[in-house]
């Protein structure tokens, strides 16, 4: 009996019914702080059903549907469900201000909205979005439902993503189910992934990384996911062993995280692939690891194009550092200011091509092209390529920094704290950090000297995510500017490591 189709053309909304057909009693899910399990048949027929109750809301397809949403079964399910119905999913990230939720949400128009009470979203008014609580779309599904018709698939936009550029605004990256083909397929051939896996999923779904290199590829391939909410050192190491997990995705403060609370036992003993994402992890918790028999792979990709290397378990110490090579549904190459390929050895960016390309940005033309050059994707990372073909970065062209696995835009903060009325200029750049790899340092030039540091990043809680706040503020005269009047933020007085 045949498996998901992986055809580039395929609609992966249809996925979950394969796998119900193949194995419909093996387990799909599990709820690591409930014990909740649901089985391929089950999840399945929780797709159809969020299906059915989409399309009684009046979603069809082009429409857009937010989830602010724990990391949950009905997350998954209705990921493919929209897909079914070919309906654009978004998913927010809950860790969002109201005030960032809801440009997002002006820019994307969704037709619905699901959330958690305790997301702040404000309430649209007269528009054509809905917002409709987790709890009242649950009591809305019906006890059955056939599967709804697939809608076409391949180059139809599946996902909408949001990524700040550098100007600090929000950018939704439009991803096509090819793209879900391409880097499913890329996952299971980099994982070995298998039916017998277990993968433990600490990383929140609104992320590329929980969501598309993590759990559709082990749904894709029939082996069982343990959804972890809230993360949390020693309990997903008790979690992992519980659960017999073979796959363990984390970003790197993850890591450094379990490895100071101490590596339990034979709390990972059962683990076949530890990968690492969302920031470069340093090679001091690499080789701590290893000395506890855990071999992380480190990764390395972007909203935009999902995986885009990857380092293997035979070269894992041998090139810590390094985030791998290239994977195999996907071209990566080094290249110049112009679009020229560059020797190995020699820096320039890190550009792609190939289907686990997005379509483009959201109703932003210009930004789509400026993202290419010469047929590549250009993913404004600096890095080399040695004569092996593995890629170690060495910057960002665009700016902005990572911290705890998220992306962090100096732009986007810098233009919340100049809104300060007490505030008369603001210049951000990332510093490392032993907790978070790399925090926010602010330099402000204030309008009068009464001004408080913790009254200012007070203001900017209100507005901006927690793990875009600056870690410390420094008072200036003014700021070193070029002649244009560009801040030559090189030439900011020097802070310390944290």
């Amino acid at each position: 009996m045949p498996g998901p189709d992986r055809r580039a053309d395929a609609n992966i909304g249809g996925w979950l019914d394969a796998r119900a057909a193949l194995r419909p009693e093996k387990t799909a899910i599990r709820v690591a702080d409930t014990g909740r399990e649901l089985s391929y048949r089950a999840l399945a027929q929780l797709c159809h059903r969020c299906a059915h109750t989409l399309q009684q809301l009046g979603v069809v397809a082009g429409d857009r549907v937010a989830l602010a949403l724990r990391s949950e079964p009905l997350y998954l399910a209705l990921y493919f469900a929209a897909a079914r119905l070919g309906a654009i999913l978004i998913p927010l990230n809950t860790r969002l201000t109201g005030l960032e939720l809801d440009e997002q949400l002006a820019d994307a128009e969704p037709r619905i909205v699901i959330r958690t009470p305790e997301v702040p979203i404000r309430d649209p008014g007269p528009t054509a979005t809905r917002l409709i609580q987790r709890d009242a779309f649950v009591a809305a599904l019906p006890e059955h439902a056939e599967p709804v018709e697939l809608a076409p698939g391949g180059e139809a936009p599946q996902v909408l993503m949001y990524t700040s550029g550098s100007t600090g605004r929000p950018k939704g990256a439009l991803l096509p189910h090819r793209k879900t083909v391409y880097n499913t397929l890329n996952a299971e051939l980099y994982f070995g992934l298998r039916e017998d896996d277990v993968s433990i999923v600490p990383v929140p779904l609104f992320h590329s990384f929980g969501l598309k290199i993590l759990s559709v590829p082990t749904l894709f391939c029939g082996a069982t996911l343990v959804l972890v909410d809230r993360f949390d050192a020693s309990e997903l190491q008790h979690t992992a062993a519980q659960h017999r997990g073979t796959l363990l995705g984390a970003v790197p403060v993850m890591y450094r995280r379990m490895l100071r609370a101490g590596l339990e036992g034979d709390g990972l003993a059962a683990l076949r692939v530890a990968f690492c994402a969302g920031a470069p992890l340093d090679r001091e918790t690499i080789r701590a690891f290893a000395e506890h028999g855990v071999v992380i792979r480190q990764g390395y990709g972007q909203t935009e194009t999902s995986i885009l290397c990857c380092l293997d378990a035979e070269n894992a110490l041998r090139k810590a550092g390094s985030v791998g090579r290239p994977v195999r549904y996907g071209e990566v190459q080094i290249a110049d200011e112009a679009g020229n390929l560059v020797p190995a050895g020699r820096i320039g960016e890190v550009v792609v091509r190939g289907p686990i390309v997005m379509s483009g940005y959201w109703r932003r033309p210009e930004e789509t092209a400026q993202s290419r050059i010469a047929g590549w994707h250009r993913t404004g990372d600096l890095g080399t390529m040695d004569r092996e073909g593995f890629v170690t970065l060495v910057g960002r062209r665009a700016e902005f920094y990572i911290s705890g696995g998220e992306n962090v835009y100096p732009a986007e903060v810098e233009r919340v704290l100049e809104t300060h009325p007490r505030v008369a200029a603001a210049a951000v750049v990332g510093r490392p950090d032993r907790e978070w790899g790399e925090a926010g340092h602010a330099y402000v030039v204030p309008l009068d000297e009464d001004l408080d540091p913790e009254e200012l990043l007070q203001f900017a809680a209100e507005r901006l995510a927690r793990y875009k706040l600056p870690r410390s503020v420094q008072f200036l005269a003014e700021l070193p500017r070029t002649a244009t009047g560009k801040v030559r933020k090189h030439a900011l007085p020097a802070t310390p490591s944290n």
